[in-house]
């Protein structure tokens, strides 16, 4: 599928501003190496084997020089199709990880939510909270994470699941443009067998240990911490306060961010 065919996908994607964005939407608009075809260009500072090996640019991903600073880490708890969570990872989340440098944010995804699990003769099953097809969605972006193992390929195609209009129904389309080297059948074979009920029953387990107990998604949990002044943050300027959060060297990106109009968000 090209890359414009994708446009219809993205309904959740009118209050984000999609400059930022078109080299993602459209990689094939910049002029690039043919090898760096199977990479949007937003893309190819993110990984040092497709700035180097597949584009042969490693100038310009080069980042000023600054004393080494942890990076700020984020791990957001939700659920596919809670329209909050959705609005979040694809208008903040996503957002903050394409305008920050990878050693100022590090994102940890946790697809699980508010659903609930009981073991069945010796196999994990699942309830959630906007039914079967959401219970599918979680497993599919558990499993695209274990087959993918590095952030950078999986991210954009959970961005791109969630901003389409179907979950569960535009994988394909989606791995076609972001990315195209991972197995669809391995990805099912995850989801259809143990390997997928494991990974969720991992999820259960990590959303069940939350200190404070999460009380609805999207959950966000920063350094270790969450708190409602965090999670009120985060929700409002998620790079804003990235920016504040990050002890390094300011990042270009943080010379501005705008605030967005919180949704309702999903409860228990």
């Amino acid at each position: 599928m090209a890359p414009a065919a994708l446009l219809p996908l993205l309904p959740l994607l009118p209050l984000l501003p999609l400059l930022p964005l078109l080299p993602l939407l459209a990689p094939g608009l910049g002029a690039a190496p043919p090898a760096c075809d199977r990479h949007p260009a937003r893309l190819w500072c993110r990984s040092p084997d497709i700035a180097a090996a597949a584009c042969q640019a490693p100038s310009p991903c080069a980042h000023p020089s600054h004393p080494a600073a942890a990076p700020v880490e984020l791990s957001l708890f939700y659920e596919s199709l809670c329209p909050a969570c959705r609005r979040f990872l694809v208008q903040q989340l996503f957002t903050a990880w394409l305008l920050l440098p990878p050693e100022a944010l590090s994102i940890t995804l946790v697809p699980y939510g508010n659903a609930q699990e009981r073991n069945e003769s010796g196999k994990w099953e699942f309830q959630c909270q906007h039914g079967p097809e959401e219970c599918l969605g979680n497993m599919i972006e558990a499993c695209l994470m274990h087959e993918a193992q590095d952030f950078s390929t999986y991210f954009p195609v959970i961005f791109c699941l969630e901003s389409g209009s179907s979950v569960t129904k535009t994988l394909e389309a989606c791995l076609q443009v972001y990315a195209p080297q991972l197995d669809r059948a391995r990805i099912a074979a995850c989801v259809q067998g143990d390997t997928g009920a494991s990974l969720m029953h991992r999820n259960a387990q990590r959303t069940e240990a939350l200190d404070p107990p999460h009380q609805y998604v999207p959950w966000v949990v920063v350094n270790g911490k969450h708190t409602d002044e965090l999670q009120e943050q985060a929700e409002a300027s998620l790079l804003g306060l990235i920016c504040r959060l990050y002890q390094g060297e300011k990042p270009e990106a943080c010379g501005s961010s705008g605030t967005l109009e919180a949704p309702p968000r999903c409860r228990r």
